[in-house]
């Protein structure tokens, strides 16, 4: 058992490992107040496999020092498909010391990304594969010494599953999501949508947003701007990084399965699902504000002083330098198995 100064002095490396990237450029890591030095704990649920930015979500998530991944788990119908992308990638990044989970409606039915997995089989992942998924988030919670961040980029059907089974969650996690809309739409424009990951099942968002733990969301009017062009691109596109690589590869199935194969050589997709993983660790670059939001029953997410106050990322600071942030970390090494 190592002593008390030996947990402190690893404490210190990895607080040490975090901030050297903050000097290299990137946004200085807030910490919480009380929280314990090193990364935290995060679990992401996903329904990659239809739009290409929850590629780029769990991209960014394996260069991101400040969290320690633990669990990914698919989400949202064709679980057993979705999980099987997860999986490859995290293979290509090196980190099958990641567990992967099953969704709800486990269907294997192919996507945009089928091609990029054909043959990939969920059985050869080295690492452990809970058929359970819901499951595997609770007791991923309920087991940690520390809280957990949830990260959720897709429609919450497993988070609404798991707070049925296991209340307690709330208690031990915090909710950090990619979705709704307050003020600005699709886009950018200036009326609100029903966003697709609330609108997709209102009444499983709403148990997610109405649960008793802190919640965060960048909802349209910042993750709906996001694109990477030009330059920014191309040195993404470019890279000789294995994740990277792995992600451009993808991307350029998924274009090809949606008869645009020309997309993957000049730009990306709208990266909404990105800024939910950076605001997992970091709001420097955008401004937050502490709203009343109700989930109505078509989907929109409606500003409601009566409604559970959600920290909201409504505008960008300075959305230039998330992008050359996003160009950085995914030139950088990924975040290795032995934390």
């Amino acid at each position: 058992m190592l002593r008390a100064e030996e947990l402190a002095a690893i404490a210190a490396l990895a607080g040490l490992a975090i901030c050297a990237y903050a000097a290299a450029g990137e946004p200085a890591t807030p910490a919480p107040a009380g929280a314990a030095a090193g990364p935290v704990p995060a679990i992401l649920d996903t329904d990659i496999g239809d739009d290409i930015d929850d590629t780029w979500a769990l991209a960014l998530l394996l260069k991101s020092p400040e969290l320690d991944l633990k669990l990914v788990v698919s989400d949202n119908g064709n679980a057993t498909y979705r999980a099987r992308i997860v999986a490859k990638m995290l293979q290509a990044a090196g980190r099958t010391d990641v567990a992967v989970g099953v969704g709800l409606r486990p269907d294997d039915k192919g996507g945009r990304q089928a091609v990029w997995i054909e043959g990939y089989d969920l059985k050869s992942y080295p690492g452990k594969v809970h058929q359970d998924g819901v499951q595997a988030i609770i007791d991923t919670v309920m087991n940690s010494p520390e809280p957990v961040t949830l990260i959720a980029i897709g429609p919450v059907q497993n988070i609404a599953a798991a707070l049925q089974r296991e209340p307690r969650i709330a208690q031990k996690a915090r909710f950090v999501g990619m979705h709704g809309s307050v003020r600005r739409g699709y886009g950018g424009k200036p009326t609100i949508n029903a966003e697709y990951n609330v609108k997709v099942d209102a009444k499983a968002c709403r148990a997610a947003f109405e649960a008793p733990w802190d919640i965060t969301i960048t909802p349209l009017d910042t993750c709906g701007l996001v694109h990477l062009k030009g330059e920014k691109y191309a040195a993404v596109r470019d890279s000789k990084d294995p994740v990277a690589a792995a992600l451009i590869e993808s991307y350029r199935a998924w274009a090809t399965a949606g008869k645009n194969p020309a997309m993957a050589g000049s730009a990306s997709t709208t990266l909404y699902d990105t800024v939910a993983v950076y605001l997992a660790f970091s709001e420097n670059l955008v401004k937050m504000e502490k709203l009343g939001v109700r989930v109505a029953d078509d989907g929109k997410t409606l500003l409601d002083p009566a409604a559970k106050v959600v920290n909201v990322a409504t505008e960008w600071k300075d959305m230039p330098a998330f992008e050359d942030f996003l160009v950085k970390r995914l030139n950088s090494p990924t975040v290795p198995a032995t934390r």
